[in-house]
């Protein structure tokens, strides 16, 4: 879900535009909605992880040494 990450590169740029102009509280505020809009893309990212069924995928070791397998 790359497609929502660009929101995070124009909150950077206009923390930088806050910083340089000396507004303080701005550039506290969208450090906040950054990891706020970070936090939120990382949820919607897990949740299209999650199959429809609604049980999470847990990835473990295949017991004959061959990688990864997936368990529901």
């Amino acid at each position: 879900m790359a497609q929502n990450e660009w929101i995070l590169d124009v909150l950077s740029d206009l923390n930088a535009f806050a910083v340089a102009n000396g507004m303080t509280a701005l550039a506290e505020q969208l450090n906040d909605t950054r990891l706020i809009a970070a936090a939120e893309i990382s949820s919607m990212q897990e949740e299209a992880r999650t199959p429809t069924n609604g049980k999470k995928i847990r990835l473990e070791p295949d017991p004959r040494g061959f990688g990864k397998h997936q368990h529901a």
